[in-house]
């Protein structure tokens, strides 16, 4: 009677430990909605250096690539070498969120063959990229704007990542919620068919021999 006890509590254990190993397996063939990466937001930015004629046909640019008005920045220090002065509009900026946050980095990316350097990846999960060329987005030329450029900074974050950036009543978020410089890289590449390439080497400067005195 004994062995035939212990005989059922073996199978009863051994159908439980298949229970658990079956489920688990389900479990990990399906993603987490919650730990996937999303592009919070867009930052466009368009630096013309001067204000005026350009600035506004500039902010036109941004408009037409977010359909949102823009917003102006201004000079910070008065620079007499570039004619600019402090707390002139040089510059105009946008944010795009949506489904325009995931499109107008694609027609930037398609320029640089949706190739990034590793160190254009910052240790949050976000990356940037700049165009030369404003016409390569499909928009048509102003030869009174002359040709400029555009910066790209994407946003990168999970769902409830907001409630750290609030203003009011600003929760924590744990390690599991926020992005790595690894992850951003691996979104990357799935969202993009991206291609990361290693960072520059920074030519190492020459150091001054330090003198002995006897």
């Amino acid at each position: 009677m004994e062995l035939k006890s212990m005989e059922s509590v073996t199978s009863i254990s051994t159908s439980v430990l298949l229970l658990f190993s079956i489920t688990a397996q389900v479990r990990g063939e399906k993603e987490n909605p919650m730990q996937e990466l999303r592009v919070r937001k867009l930052c466009l930015n368009i630096c013309v250096g001067e204000s005026g004629d350009r600035l506004t046909r500039a902010a036109k640019v941004s408009e037409q690539l977010t359909g949102q008005t823009p917003a102006f920045s201004k000079a910070r220090y008065t620079v007499r070498s570039f004619d600019i002065r402090r707390n002139e509009k040089i510059a105009n900026h946008r944010t795009a969120r949506g489904a325009k946050a995931e499109e107008i980095p694609k027609k930037g990316l398609m320029v640089q063959k949706s190739e990034l350097r590793k160190n254009r990846f910052s240790d949050t999960g976000n990356f940037g990229l700049g165009i030369q060329e404003y016409i390569i987005l499909g928009i048509k030329y102003d030869p009174s704007m002359g040709i400029s450029g555009l910066d790209f900074y994407v946003v990168l974050g999970r769902p409830g990542v907001s409630s750290a950036t609030k203003k009011h009543r600003a929760g924590c978020t744990g390690a599991k919620r926020r992005t790595s410089k690894e992850a951003a890289m691996r979104c990357f590449q799935h969202m993009y068919d991206g291609i990361t390439l290693p960072s520059k080497q920074m030519p190492s400067l020459s150091k001054r021999p330090i003198k002995h005195f006897q």
